[in-house]
Parts: structure tokens; C-alpha cells; sequence
């Protein structure tokens, strides 16, 4: 049976993608967690403060590109 993902972890992933940062680096950065993201990936669901706090991280702090 497959595990429900939070709706976070996708524009996470492809933020990693994007911007080659390692999972670990980004939890310690954004949430102050470096298993924030494995733990997301193995069905960890957050709260909507923690989705807010995400997102204005993800704002904040585009990946580079070029």
C-alpha cells in the first residue's frame, strides 16, 4: 500500500532539483530538521504552520540558475 505524500514535498523535490541542495540542508535551512525531508518522503505530514513556513522559504531562497 502506498503512503499519502504531504502536499509540501512536491515543490520541495523539485526545489532539490532545481538547485542541487541535498535534502538534509534543506530541512536544517528551512525548518531547522535535517530528516524533515526523508521524513516527508516516508509519510510524515506537517503542519500548515510548518507548509506556511516552507513556502516563504521557498519564496525567499529561489534556486540559482545559469
Amino acid at each position: 500500500m502506498m503512503r499519502e505524500t504531504d502536499p509540501i514535498l512536491q515543490p520541495i523535490e523539485q526545489y532539490l532539483a532545481r538547485s542541487g541542495l541535498s535534502a538534509s540542508a534543506f530541512g536544517r535551512l528551512a525548518v531547522g530538521d535535517p530528516r524533515f525531508v526523508f521524513d516527508l518522503r516516508e509519510g510524515r505530514e506537517c503542519r500548515r504552520a510548518t507548509r506556511d513556513r516552507v513556502r516563504a522559504w521557498l519564496r525567499r531562497f529561489p534556486p540559482r540558475t545559469g
